[in-house]
């Protein structure tokens, strides 16, 4: 998911979007996941010079990812649609004052219990065995930049450090998700259930496991036929619910957490024994996926009523 935070900041991807050609090649590139070059050009019926231009405006609005690969005696562009959706706030961005920015990275959580297939690593290398549970306590796991299970939690503890005398009106966490399917599945259906301090306020079906086209960020050394990318996720909970990518998921609402200053939060992204789509979870950070992030939150406060 890309999301655009202001019209101002959109407005290089609207003219972009602009081109009938432009929007014919996403079209052919979601129906066909991936194509190179030739065939790209073969379908549009216009030269390889015209679409190299085009291709080359969705590369820089984050919208198509180019991969080379060797084949024959040469290398070949190949092209894929690198996003799902595209968020736009059409509100004018809110003010900063009275809001506090964090980011957690993948391997500081604080609970968990996950079940194979499972593991996790840093930029550089995996941190213990794949498929051991244990390796979920070695100290390295403090490094880790991903992690996956096919069942189970990770529970997150988020900085709270708003001034005193302050309650939370609303939060925004944003999480590079996916699936976790033995070896890789574009068609693999994971629900995935999202808790604050184990109050369950809503879930998210991923559609797959990620890894026909290689992640953006995934280094070199990360093998070809395990989770590549995921989707970018931004989970919002505030007075009127809580809502991922702008769609209502629960009626819940931050009234409910009653969350202040002096308030622990704890949030945990489980894949629970009885949900219909037992599919495991990917959690990206940064070094990996599409996005180069951590877990990113947004805390919106106001003063507490005398």
């Amino acid at each position: 998911m890309l999301h655009i935070k202001s019209l101002d900041e959109g407005l290089e991807l609207f003219k972009t979007l602009g081109s009938g050609v432009r929007i014919d090649i996403i079209k052919i590139l979601m129906k066909n996941s991936r194509m190179n070059m030739n065939e790209l050009a073969s379908e549009l019926n216009i030269t390889n010079g015209a679409l190299t231009s085009h291709i080359k405006k969705l590369e820089d609005c984050g919208i198509v990812n180019i991969t080379i690969e060797s084949e024959g005696h040469g290398n070949q562009k190949i092209c894929s649609v690198c996003l799902d959706k595209i968020l736009i706030d059409l509100e004018p961005p809110e003010k900063p004052q009275n809001t506090y920015f964090t980011n957690i990275k993948i391997g500081h959580y604080t609970n968990y219990e996950v079940y194979p297939t499972c593991g996790l690593a840093s930029a550089t290398a995996l941190i213990g065995e794949v498929d051991d549970p244990r390796y979920f306590t070695h100290p390295d796991r403090y490094n880790a930049d991903i992690l996956w299970f096919t069942k189970g939690y990770v529970e997150y503890a988020i900085p709270n450090f708003i001034p005193s005398q302050q309650k939370i009106d609303q939060i925004s966490i944003s999480a590079e998700l996916g699936s976790e399917a033995p070896g890789i599945n574009e068609i693999w259906p994971s629900d995935v259930s999202f808790y604050l301090n184990d109050v369950f306020i809503g879930s998210w079906t991923s559609p797959g496991d990620f890894g026909e086209t290689k992640g953006i960020f995934t280094p070199g050394w990360w093998y070809p036929n395990w989770n590549q990318y995921g989707m970018l996720k931004l989970l919002v909970i505030n007075n009127k619910g809580t809502f991922i990518d702008g769609l209502q998921m629960s009626d819940v609402s931050i009234k409910d957490l009653n969350l202040t200053d002096r308030s622990a939060i704890r949030f945990r992204l489980a894949v629970n024994d009885d949900a219909e789509h037992v599919g495991g979870l990917t959690i990206y950070g940064k070094n990996f996926g599409n996005y180069n992030q951590n877990i990113d939150v947004k805390i919106n406060y106001s003063p507490l009523a005398e």
